[in-house]
């Protein structure tokens, strides 16, 4: 079976089976845990932050940072097909109260002119005021789409200008910044929260980090175990994302590559269905047209390969660590013949 349904699917390699192992532990609830620490102080740097928390999902992250920026009753800004709106099963509102409105885009890709026409800081009396914009870097349902740095860095402005709070969501920031060699710090610097996640492109099993100030911080552990969010010798999975940071940045460029040959290999059947061109780093969303997308889904797993079915005529496929480039022109080829009849 080759599974590209999301790179959120792959096993920890042996290597980091025996990082995992051999990891120096404590209690993480008393601060306690080295290897987290370690983990901790290491992601908040490479961000350009003080310092961070080690949560076990990305939801849980986006939940504390942006819950941290805005209180009860304030909303939050994001384009209509952001993870948080979508994909978060409503946690903002239904754990913290919040409100979310939504603005357009094309892939996900953020609009300086659309922001500034959607927010509504210190709103009044009878408006939700907004308290945060919160961006996706890359873009999940978008197809991995790279956010521009400049329009980053426009909107990182105009929240300034407007005392309003700044959050990214970086689940996999790893991507854009080995598609484009801008460093780490120079996206996380433009923002007062951020979350990366280990367990996608990076192989971990479990695990992602919020980093912001250390008050912050401070906060968002108090708020990380009123939601039951604390654990104890947590170092076994952190060590699994420390291996990653040193041993799968890099070959993520691999996964983009794959991404491109599966794009191509159905674009050679349905040219109409993915520019393999627009492919920027490791998702590859498909437009059936008028092909309903969940039997294709179905058909193709019938036939060895796995891909997700996100709407009445969508398709992605994530390439990872776990699939080789092979794989994915199989794959590719496949899911082509599939949409072509």
């Amino acid at each position: 079976m080759i599974d590209l349904r999301s790179d959120t699917v792959t096993k920890p390699t042996e290597q980091m089976r025996e990082a995992m192992l051999t990891a120096p532990v404590g209690d993480d609830v008393y601060a306690e845990d080295p290897t987290v620490i370690e983990l901790e102080l290491r992601v908040a740097r490479l961000l350009g932050h003080e310092a961070g928390l080690f949560c076990v999902s990305g939801s849980m992250c986006n939940m504390l940072g942006i819950r941290l920026l805005v209180e009860p009753g304030q909303e939050v800004v994001c384009d209509v097909q952001a993870h948080i709106a979508r994909a978060e099963m409503g946690g903002h509102a239904a754990a913290h109260g919040l409100t979310m409105r939504t603005f357009p885009s094309t892939r996900g890709r953020l609009q300086l002119s659309e922001v500034a026409k959607i927010i509504a800081p210190s709103a009044g009396p009878y408006l939700v005021s907004t308290a945060a914009v919160a961006v996706e870097n890359t873009h999940n349902f978008g197809g991995g789409t790279i956010q521009p740095l400049e329009e980053l860095t426009a909107v990182a402005e105009l929240c300034r200008e407007h005392g309003i709070g700044y959050h990214l969501d970086g689940a996999r920031l790893w991507n854009a910044q080995v598609a484009t060699g801008v460093p780490l710090e120079a996206y996380g610097r433009l923002f007062d929260t951020v979350s990366v996640c280990f367990s996608k492109g990076l192989g971990a099993p479990v695990g992602s980090v919020l980093v912001s100030t250390t008050e912050n911080i401070a906060k968002a552990r108090v708020m990380r175990k009123r939601l039951g969010g604390g654990w104890r010798q947590a170092g076994v999975l952190a060590a699994a994302c420390l291996y990653a940071l040193d041993h799968h940045v890099q070959r993520l460029a691999d996964d983009h590559a794959s991404a491109r040959i599966f794009a191509g290999a159905v674009a050679a059947c349905v040219p109409t269905a993915v520019v393999p061109d627009a492919v920027e780093t490791n998702v590859v969303v498909i437009d059936t047209g008028t092909v309903p997308a969940a039997p294709i889904a179905v058909a193709a797993a019938e036939r060895g390969v796995q891909v997700s079915a996100l709407g009445p005529f969508m398709i992605r496929a994530v390439t990872h660590l776990d699939v080789t480039a092979d794989d994915c022109e199989l794959a590719g080829q496949l899911v082509g013949k599939l949409l072509s009849g």
